[in-house]
C-alpha cells in the first residue's frame, strides 16, 4: 500500500528541501511513498545553464535510470492517475506559488497535499486553499516538522506530568550577527521572523496549547532579550525585522506557553520546562547524542548539503510516512498539522508582528 508521489518543486542537490525530499524517498526511507514524478520547472527550463543546473541534470539522469522516475516543467504534464492509484502530491517551491500548485494538485488527480510552511503568503489564501480543497474533497498536511520532534514530544511529556510547570520552545540559527548577513536574511525571509522562523513553533502553540488570535488572553514580550532592527538588504531596500524575540502568551482557556527565536543563537533548539518560580527542571535539545550520530552519517553520505537536513532527518521522514500513510491506507496523520492549524499559526504570527514591534519601539 503506497501513495503515488508527485513531489513539486525539486530544487538543487544538496540545496533544495525537494531534493532532499526526494533523496529520503528513493532511499526507501518511506515505505508508504513512492516517488513517481517530479515537477522542476526552474531547472529543467531557464535554470537548466544556470548556477546548479549542471548539479540538477546529474541528479536527474540518474534518478530515471536507477529509479525511473518521470520529469516535468508543469502539473499539466503529469499523466493522469490511473485507477486504483492513490496520488500525493509534496509540494516544495517558493511559498507565493502553492495557492496556484493547489489547483493544479488537485486537477491531476491528488487525494492528499503535503505542503511546506507556512503555506502560502496570507491568511486569506490560505482560507481560500482549505475551501478549494474540501470543495474537491482533498485532504491538506502540513510539513510543520516540529510537531513529531523528539524534544517537543519529550518536553510536553514532562511537563503534564508535573503540575505548576511551564514550558518554552526555544529555536536558534546560525546567521552571523552582522548587518550584512542579518539583511541578506530579513530580505530573503521578508515575511518576518514571526511568520517564518517561528512559525514552527507558532504551530506548536495552535496545536497543543489552543492558541488562536481569539483565544489570546495576554502577551508578555521580554523586553530585554528580544531586539527589532532596520538593515539594508543586497538589493539596497530596508527591512524591519526581529533578529531575536522571546514572548508568553496566556491563553483564555488557562494555558500558558512561551516562545524565545534567534536568528543568531547558534545550532541546537531545544524544549524546556520550568517551575512556577521559574527554576529549569527539563531540558531535551536537538540535535541531542542520537541525533548527532544520525548528522554523522548524513554528513558523509551528502557532503556539502545544508546542515539542517541532517539535524531534522529523522522528522522530515516521519512526517512523510504519516502523510503517506493517510494518502494510501486513510490512517489518520498522528500530531501533523492540518490547514487549520496552519491557518492559526499564521494569524497569530500577523496579530503578534505589529503588537511587538510596537512594544519594543515605545
Amino acid at each position: 500500500d503506497q501513495a503515488e508521489v508527485i513531489l513539486v518543486g525539486c530544487g538543487a542537490p544538496l540545496r533544495g528541501m525537494g531534493w532532499y525530499h526526494a533523496v529520503q524517498m528513493l532511499g526507501g526511507e518511506c515505505s508508504s511513498a513512492k516517488l513517481c514524478h517530479i515537477v522542476e520547472p526552474w531547472f529543467l527550463g531557464g535554470g537548466a545553464s544556470g548556477p546548479g543546473g549542471a548539479e540538477f541534470t546529474a541528479f536527474k539522469e540518474k534518478t530515471i535510470d536507477e529509479h525511473g522516475v518521470q520529469f516535468h516543467t508543469s502539473l499539466a504534464d503529469v499523466p493522469k492517475v490511473a485507477d486504483g492509484v492513490k496520488r500525493l502530491a509534496l509540494i516544495s517551491g517558493r511559498t507565493v506559488d502553492n495557492p496556484r500548485l493547489l489547483g493544479e494538485s488537485i486537477a491531476a488527480g491528488c487525494s492528499v497535499i503535503y505542503l511546506e510552511k507556512p503555506g502560502a503568503p496570507t491568511v486569506a489564501e490560505l482560507q481560500a486553499m482549505k475551501k478549494e480543497s474540501a470543495d474537491a474533497g482533498v485532504e491538506i498536511s502540513m510539513g510543520y516538522n516540529k510537531n513529531v520532534c523528539k524534544y517537543v514530544r519529550n518536553a510536553r511529556e514532562f511537563a503534564a506530568k508535573t503540575d505548576g510547570s511551564h514550558v518554552t520552545f526555544v529555536s536558534n540559527n546560525t546567521y552571523k550577527n552582522t548587518a550584512e548577513d542579518l539583511g541578506e536574511c530579513f530580505e530573503r525571509n521578508a515575511e518576518g521572523m514571526l511568520k517564518n522562523m517561528a512559525i514552527h513553533e507558532l504551530a506548536l502553540l495552535a496545536s497543543f496549547y489552543d492558541v488562536t488570535v481569539s483565544n489570546i488572553e495576554s502577551v508578555e514580550v521580554d523586553k530585554e532579550f528580544s531586539s527589532l532592527q532596520t538593515l539594508k538588504g543586497p538589493s539596497g531596500k530596508d527591512f524591519t525585522d526581529f533578529d531575536k524575540a522571546k514572548f508568553t502568551i496566556k491563553t483564555k482557556t488557562g494555558k500558558a506557553v512561551s516562545v524565545q527565536a534567534d536568528r543568531c543563537g547558534g545550532d541546537v533548539s531545544y524544549a524546556m520546562v520550568t517551575d512556577a518560580d521559574g527554576k529549569e527542571l527539563f531540558r531535551h535539545s536537538m540535535p541531542d547524542e542520537e541525533d548527532e550520530a544520525n548528522v554523522s552519517v548524513l554528513e558523509a553520505k551528502y557532503p556539502g548539503a545544508m546542515p539542517y537536513f541532517f539535524s531534522q532527518d529523522p522528522d522530515y521522514i516521519t512526517v512523510k510516512e504519516r502523510v503517506a500513510q493517510l494518502c494510501a491506507k486513510g490512517e489518520p496523520a498522528k500530531d501533523i498539522a492540518t490547514i487549520d492549524i496552519a491557518i492559526n499559526a499564521l494569524e497569530v504570527g500577523e496579530y503578534l508582528t505589529p503588537l511587538m514591534t510596537k512594544y519594543l519601539t515605545e
